[in-house]
This record gives C-alpha cells, sequence and structure tokens, in this order.
C-alpha cells in the first residue's frame, strides 16, 4: 500500500502523522511511504530522518493525496482538502466529527474511508489513541488556565497555588476521565483547591483513592455543578462521549453565577463543547470573553507542545495503521474489533451510530455498508 503523510493545515497544529521510526515499520511490512517535505519540521523532524527511514519525499500535496491509498494525519481533513478526498482511500486520522458535520457530509460524498483516532475502542472501554492527546490537554488545560487567570490576560489576577497568608486558587473540573485525571493531578500539584466532578461514583472512589482525599469529589448532577462553577476561578470542561456530541453542562445564564475575570477552559470543544458559550478558537487567537467570563476553546491544544505530543501519538496509532496497511480497513475491521470501532464512514454512508445522530445523517452498520 501507498501511504501518504502530508503536512497538517488547520491552523496553529505543528504535529505530524508519522515518526521515522513509524515511517521504518511499515516499509519494513513491504509499504511505500510518501511525505510531504517539512511535514515534520514543526515536530523537530528533519526530511532526512525520514528518507534514512525509507520515505520518499514528495512535495506537492495534492499529488500525494491523489497517490496515496491511506493517507494518515493527525486533524481531521479542512475544507480545502475536501476535494481531495476520494471513493476507497482510507483516511486514518482524528476527525471529532460530531463538530464538523459538513465534513461528514463531505465524506459521504467522496466514499472516503474514515478511520477515526477518538473512537477505536478496546474492550474495557479505553480509548487507546485518544488517550495520550487527553493526557496532555488536561495538563495543558491548567496550564493555559492559570496563566489566563493573569490579569494582563483578562483573568482576576489570582494565583493558583496561593502564597501564604493569600488564598489558594479554586479549579473545578467536569469530568474525571483521562483529561479530568491530568487536570487534576497538575492542579493539585500547583497547589490549587481542586474539585472533580463526574456521573460515575467508582471513578469518584478511585480519584479519591489515588490523591489520598486531598481533593473535592462530587457527583456531576445539576446542583453540584452550580455550586463547583460558582466558587471556582478556573473551570475546565473535560466532558468526552466516544464520537457524540459533547453535553451541555453549563448554560450561559449560569456564567452569572462566576465572578468576573474567572476562567473557563473547555477541552470539550473538538465535540462542540460542553458549555453553551463555547467555541472553537486557534493557538493565534485562543480567548475570548462572555460576560466578564475568559474563555479558551483551542480545539487542537496539544499542537502547542508537538514534538511532545507527536511521538506521544504516533506510539499508539501507529501499529494502528500497520494493520490498516497489511489487511485494508475491511478486512482489519472484521479481525480487530477495536478497529472496527474506529470506522466512520465507508462507501458513502455514516457507519457509527452516535456520529450520524450527531450530524443528522443516516446510519449504517458497517458490514451492511461493505
Amino acid at each position: 500500500m501507498y501511504i501518504g503523510v502530508p503536512t497538517e493545515v488547520k491552523p496553529g497544529e505543528n504535529r505530524v502523522g508519522l515518526v521515522p521510526a513509524g515511517v521504518r515499520s511499515l516499509v519494513a511490512a513491504g509499504h511505500q511511504v510518501g511525505i510531504q517535505m517539512g511535514a515534520g519540521k514543526g515536530a523537530g523532524i528533519e526530511d532526512a530522518a525520514y528518507v534514512e527511514a525509507g520515505a520518499k519525499l514528495v512535495e506537492d500535496a495534492k499529488k500525494l493525496w491523489e497517490k496515496a491509498e491511506m493517507v494518515v494525519k493527525v486533524k481531521e481533513p479542512i475544507a480545502s482538502e475536501y476535494p481531495l478526498m476520494r471513493e476507497g482511500q482510507i483516511i486514518y486520522a482524528y476527525f471529532h466529527l460530531a463538530a464538523v458535520p459538513e465534513l461528514a457530509k463531505a465524506l459521504v460524498e467522496s466514499k472516503a474511508i474514515a478511520v477515526a483516532y477518538e473512537t477505536i475502542q478496546l474492550a474495557n472501554g479505553c480509548l487507546p489513541l485518544l488517550r495520550p492527546m487527553s493526557e496532555i490537554a488536561g495538563k495543558m488545560a491548567i496550564q493555559v488556565g492559570a496563566r489566563c487567570l493573569e490579569r494582563r490576560q483578562g483573568g482576576k489576577g489570582i494565583l493558583l497555588g496561593g502564597v501564604p497568608g493569600v488564598r489558594r486558587g479554586k479549579v473545578a473540573i467536569l469530568g474525571a476521565g483521562s483529561v479530568g485525571l491530568s487536570a487534576a493531578k497538575v492542579a493539585h500539584g500547583m497547589g490549587a483547591q481542586v474539585s472533580i466532578l463526574d456521573t460515575n461514583v467508582m471513578r469518584l472512589v478511585y480519584i479519591d483513592d489515588v490523591f489520598n482525599g486531598a481533593l473535592t469529589t462530587l457527583a456531576a448532577n445539576p446542583d453540584n455543578i452550580s455550586l463547583a462553577i460558582k466558587e471556582a476561578d478556573l473551570v475546565v470542561g473535560a466532558i468526552l462521549l466516544p464520537g457524540a456530541k459533547a453535553p451541555r453542562l453549563v448554560t450561559r445564564e449560569q456564567l452569572s453565577m462566576m465572578g468576573a475575570g474567572s476562567v473557563i477552559v473547555d477541552v470539550s470543544v473538538d465535540q462542540g463543547g460542553c458549555f453553551e458559550t463555547t467555541k472553537a478558537t486557534t493557538h493565534e487567537s485562543p480567548t475570548y470573553v462572555v460576560d466578564g467570563i475568559v474563555h479558551y476553546g483551542v480545539s487542537n491544544m496539544p499542537g502547542a507542545v508537538p514534538q511532545s505530543s507527536t511521538y506521544a501519538l504516533t506510539n499508539v496509532t501507529t501499529p494502528y495503521a500497520l494493520l490498516l496497511a497489511n489487511h485494508g480497513a475491511v478486512e482489519a475491521a472484521k479481525i480487530y474489533a477495536d478497529l472496527a470501532l474506529g470506522l466512520n464512514s465507508l462507501n458513502g454512508h455514516i457507519v457509527y451510530e452516535p456520529v450520524a445522530e450527531a450530524v443528522n445523517l443516516p446510519f449504517r452498520p458497517w458490514r451492511e455498508a461493505v
């Protein structure tokens, strides 16, 4: 199979779909790999390293897409790339289609095969290709939130860790999954007063054990959410329903409960966000203010640390890329149930039900769409 790795074109995105080690694995299995010139530069990887690993350099993205039987990316194709997608071509990337219905329609029209990192799921419910980026985004949420709390950024002017004789900052985290746990580790490590909310009480038991009772754990019901955001200086949205649109847990009306200069970092923005006032932003212009509350809504947060995130991501995506290259998408799905859950579009059909519901398109089971 010919595998193409184009330069990411989403604003602020400097990650790359494969590192040289991944190229070496694919070439050793008998595949060809084309890398767009400069694709790895943002992640600190020079073209020469790819050539040494066995890749061929391609100058033009359009030519790469035309030749590639499988395109390996990080972020979803944007509008300028829609015309490059074609029937039967495997596109292996983060898609988060619930938040981009226009891309879902373009995939249906092109009959391309979308294999989404974020919906590949193990039997135990783990999302192995989402987890490392969730961990990075969770840690970054506190890092950028602390910065946004600075007065010159529009925040309250509060130091999360406080100092002797002055209160510590208060952080509320909505969701106790990989994002929430990582955010809690950093916030607690900085000395903040942390509350974490989730609907899964057993997950809260686990969090309580991990932190030896140092965090406040709350069941995520409307009353507790209102209480938590009212008291918080920084609120982190860390909700994920695989493939589906994020539930709106905080309304604009509830913003009035928060003090002016409080900060919201909505990591759920990839799936539409869990705050009514969430909108996607970029690393170049990451924040906006609604009713005195600073909002941070960058939809590709790990792109700010591309070297760390590229290697963390490709550690988990490359083995599945090898399966797709060796077997093709359909045969690989028949063999590996976890990979089958990654199929989002196939032969002009949306084949992942939560996505179909979110984008208001017909759903068809992937086996029927073959």
